[in-house]
């Protein structure tokens, strides 16, 4: 982890004090702020970000607002036993309705087109028409389209079929970013990367090379960056690297749905602006997927090219104006983890959303800070508490 000198500590600005302090100023850390803000509308609360809002992986993301944990239902019923998934979809439809209801939609760019899985394979597409089934069975809205919707729907070529969800959208993640740390009325410190977190007294202190911050309370959404803060949180979550790029824009919009194939491992949306995002192809490049380096790769990039040309012909010609990578956390099973440090009373943490952060981020918020409020079980926090995972480590 960074340290901080003494000259630099000597010279540090005036110290401060919050009722709660937030570390992470992504989807996670934003929301718990929003969402304690209505439970405890006189509570001071600071969000405490290395860089800036939203600069690490909630910036860096496709902003798809999915349902569910995995590429599709019949996979996750596999994982995780029938009634775990359910009220896991459950869980993230309720994200992207909260979304709806508290969100700007025209500040964000949200956009509830549905969403759309298609498949690479057979295998794929035998699972995504029995995903149907079983969606429907529990109370759901999805639809399987065979190939030749699948391409009329969306352009595409190569596909076989594809499973529609209606509950589906996407969104502007920066721009949603922003607006909740907007809504939540609270202080933002930029450039203000946390070294160490330790209690004085009846308060906890969390140190940075400008100040200590005092806090009452103390929510670590830190995402993959957790361990460096917290040791023990290794346990919990991993660094993998994801990569994206963006295209030129296109004269037209020939795709206004966010789409998932090959088992999630390619994803890609349109912008009402003509770009065209498409992300993914880290199982071709496992081993070198992993860390917390930002940086793309050409024989990744270039597989995102090729499936892009290859399965979407109105994007041939179109050059890629941008790339990017991006740190995401992954947990032992997939799951977010929700817990408390050793040793730190009125200390939580929340991580590990193994690229679905947008997904749970805004109800998972929610969840947080009813805890942090006082609530010792609120809804959902069962599902991805940590002491589940403490015979998995």
């Amino acid at each position: 982890m960074p340290t901080v000198s003494f000259w630099q500590r000597r010279h540090s600005e005036s110290d401060t004090a919050y009722d709660v302090a937030i570390v992470g100023g992504g989807i996670i850390g934003v929301s718990t702020a929003y969402w304690l803000a209505q439970l405890e509308p006189r509570t001071r609360i600071a969000i405490v970000e290395a860089g800036r809002l939203a600069s690490g992986a909630s910036g860096r993301n496709a902003g798809f607002l999915l349902q569910g944990v995995t590429s599709d239902y019949v996979t996750d019923r596999l994982r995780y036993g029938e009634e775990k998934s359910r009220r896991l979809w459950q869980f993230t439809r309720e994200n992207r309705e909260l979304i709806a209801r508290h969100v700007d939609a025209r500040g964000t760019g949200l956009e509830t087109s549905g969403s759309l899985v298609v498949a690479g394979s057979e295998a794929e597409d035998a699972r995504l028409q029995a995903a149907v089934q079983a969606l429907r069975s529990d109370g759901q809205a999805a639809s399987y389209l065979p190939p030749r919707e699948v391409a009329r729907k969306i352009g595409g070529q190569g596909f076989l079929g594809g499973l529609y969800v209606t509950s589906g959208a996407s969104l502007d993640p920066v721009a949603l970013v922003r607006y909740l740390a907007e809504q939540a009325r609270c202080d933002v410190l930029p450039g203000e990367a946390v070294v160490d977190l330790h209690r004085s007294g009846s308060r906890l202190v969390l140190e940075t090379a400008a100040r200590r911050i005092f806090a009452e309370r103390v929510v670590l959404a830190m995402g993959a960056y957790l361990p460096r803060l917290l040791p023990q949180a290794k346990a919990y979550v991993r660094p993998v690297r994801a990569q994206m790029l963006a295209t030129e824009a296109a004269p037209s919009r020939w795709l206004k749905l966010p789409v998932y194939s090959h088992e999630g491992f390619f994803y890609l949306r349109q912008l009402v602006t003509g770009e065209v995002l498409v992300g993914g192809a880290r199982h071709l490049h496992e081993r070198a997927e992993v860390g917390y380096d930002d940086a793309t790769t050409g024989a990744l990039q270039a597989d995102l090219e090729a499936y892009l040309y290859r399965h979407f012909p109105q994007a041939v010609g179109l050059r890629p104006a941008r790339r990017w990578g991006g740190t995401m956390g992954f947990s032992p099973d997939g799951l977010p983890v929700a817990g408390q440090p050793d040793g730190l009373d009125h200390a939580f943490f929340a991580t590990g959303f193994t690229g679905h952060g947008m997904g749970y981020g805004f109800r998972f918020g929610r969840m947080m800070a009813e805890w942090v409020s006082g609530d010792p079980s609120p809804a959902g926090l069962e599902l991805f508490h940590a002491s589940r995972l403490q015979q998995v480590v």
